[in-house]
């Protein structure tokens, strides 16, 4: 069966009169080497299902649960003092925390997530002329409605991309002007796999439940060091009874509530773990639609990158350092030879 002849990509002929171009100051858009595209009148069938929530993404939810229930706590006892102050009823603000995670997917809300928290910008018209047809094109191969999701800039030159909040999907200037089409089809392919296995807005909703007890954490860390700061310069004595008194709390705290926080120090690793997993995934989500070849190709670009930063900064003659097994547990991110290895299956003929 012959290939239907590929669209002409904006940018990669001349201009037509009349029309202005993106100017010299402009990067030009990377050669069209996809390997097929959806003519941009051609009927696409979208899934009935688009989104969804995987394992990674409830996993994720489930270990944000400790944090949540600390942050509700934190919540209940400002809103009770507020209550004793200046008489408003505590559940009120308690329930509007909790019905603020909504946000998460309030559009003007992303908008100022996306600017002033990530850094993010809209694309200007030419970035938009390079982004749109490949963004279109992955869209289309997956069967989901493009038009739901947000495309932003960030003005960087490193490689890299994000999926954030319920639409937000974000790539560099690097990749938006250095990636060939498929190479960058390939990195947003992985970044739509984030939004549809749920990763993006369980990660910042959790986060969001979990700030109030965060807060919490750090004013009462910071209020004991200071305590025992003072009581250590008026005698040993007033800093030992101190000691005895915050241990004697914590240990009353773990048992009335049957050794719970003591799981609370292994959360880090298992988030992490579960960040790992949700790569793969994503990994996997871009593969299946037949991205695997190029994703592969640029994660190879960015092992060999990492391999030859590590070469340049070991002094001639000094061991290499090496990332020890405690960093690497706490890395949301599995290390290029496994992301590696789990595609190899997407590379074979006939994949």
């Amino acid at each position: 069966m012959a290939t239907p002849p590929e669209p002409p990509y904006p940018g990669t002929g001349p201009t037509p009169p009349g029309q202005p171009g993106p100017g010299p100051a402009q990067p030009l858009p990377a050669p069209d080497d996809l390997d097929y595209q959806h003519a941009p009148g051609s009927r696409v069938h979208l899934r009935a299902h688009q989104r969804g929530t995987d394992a990674a993404a409830l996993g994720r939810l489930a270990l944000h649960v400790p944090g949540f229930l600390i942050s509700l706590l934190s919540v209940l006892l400002v809103t009770w003092l507020l209550d004793e102050s200046v008489g408003l009823p505590y559940w009120i603000l308690a329930l509007l925390w909790v019905l603020s995670g909504a946000l998460v997917f309030h559009r003007p809300t992303e908008d100022f997530f996306a600017r002033h928290l990530l850094g993010l910008r809209r694309p200007m018209p030419w970035e938009t002329a390079r982004l749109a047809p490949v963004w279109r094109e992955v869209t289309a191969r997956a069967g989901v409605d493009g038009s739901r999701y947000e495309l932003w800039i960030e003005n960087s030159q490193d490689l890299n991309a994000y999926a954030a909040a319920g639409h937000i999907v974000g790539v560099t200037r690097y990749a938006l002007e250095q990636l060939p089409s498929a190479q960058l089809a390939a990195v947003l392919a992985h970044e739509l796999g984030h939004h549809t296995g749920g990763h993006a807005w369980s990660s910042l909703l959790g986060y969001w439940y979990a700030l109030p007890g965060r807060i919490a954490w750090r004013t009462v860390r910071e209020v004991v060091l200071f305590v025992i700061t003072f009581a250590s310069r008026l005698s040993w004595l007033a800093t030992t009874v101190l000691l005895a008194v915050i241990g004697t709390v914590a240990v009353a705290t773990v048992a009335e509530l049957y050794g719970t926080p003591l799981l609370l120090p292994t959360l880090p690793y298992l988030m992490a773990a579960v960040g790992r997993r949700s790569e793969l995934r994503a990994d996997e989500y871009a593969a299946v639609h037949g991205f695997g070849p190029k994703l592969a190709e640029v994660l190879q670009m960015l092992h060999s990158a990492d391999q030859q930063t590590l070469l340049s900064a070991t002094p001639l003659g000094s061991p290499k350092t090496r990332t020890g097994p405690l960093s690497r547990l706490l890395s949301d991110h599995p290390d290029y030879p496994t992301r590696l290895l789990r595609l190899q299956p997407y590379l074979r003929p006939g994949r």
